[in-house]
């Protein structure tokens, strides 16, 4: 992709040439966080267990079973975490019909696309990540899916763009990481790559 390809997208990425390109997926590919969170109040109302909206996106990035866990810590409550888990889950996949992708993250998926690699570096489950971009017709364009399981250590430690970037076969200083949440650009930034921040809903509903 030229410069001059690049001129008229509405997300400004870094200078330089890049080997790959990592994505989040909810919130930077999917506009997926607002479903996820009307998920997160209908499963949570069964339990009386409150999650602000304010924390809900402060934790972004943050896989769904250290979510659970973390609020019973926080309220002192004893959640099943693979029950309320799966539960979550399942309310996702019932709103995903609703799912559109971010039209500035598309833009550069579509533009480099076939060009370099791409992969998706997620805190959500395989089962929810595939699903999401099985909804926007995207799956296929992406290499390798990192997903919750695959690494030991989460956003913002770097080694769930590090397994990315080995599975790729492309130096960590080559990859620019694609990320909405502060979790996800420390952890690129502690992993040695260039990022792009992607901006939330409300930043992007007012830029027009």
């Amino acid at each position: 992709m030229g410069e001059d390809d690049r001129v008229d997208m509405r997300l400004e990425l870094p200078t330089g040439v890049f080997g790959a390109y990592l994505f989040d997926c909810d919130g930077t590919i999917a506009d997926s966080m607002p479903l996820h969170y009307v998920a997160w109040r209908r499963t949570l109302s069964e339990w009386n267990c409150e999650f602000g909206e304010d924390l809900f996106y402060a934790w972004g990035g943050m896989p769904v079973n250290e979510i659970i866990s973390a609020l019973n810590r926080k309220h002192g409550l004893d959640m099943p975490v693979e029950v309320v888990s799966n539960r979550k889950e399942q309310f996702y996949l019932e709103v995903l019909p609703q799912l559109k992708a971010v039209p500035e993250v598309l833009e550069h998926i579509e533009a480099s696309y076939g060009q370099i690699p791409f992969a998706v570096v997620s805190g959500s489950t395989r089962e929810s990540v595939t699903a999401s971009l099985n909804s926007l017709k995207l799956l296929d364009r992406f290499d390798t899916l990192v997903c919750a399981g695959d690494y030991q250590r989460s956003k913002p430690d770097p080694e769930p763009f590090l397994v990315a970037a080995s599975r790729l076969g492309i130096a960590p200083e080559e990859c620019l990481v694609f990320e909405d949440t502060d979790k996800g650009i420390e952890a690129a930034t502690a992993a040695g790559m260039s990022f792009v921040k992607v901006p939330q809903p409300w930043e992007r509903n007012v830029a027009g």
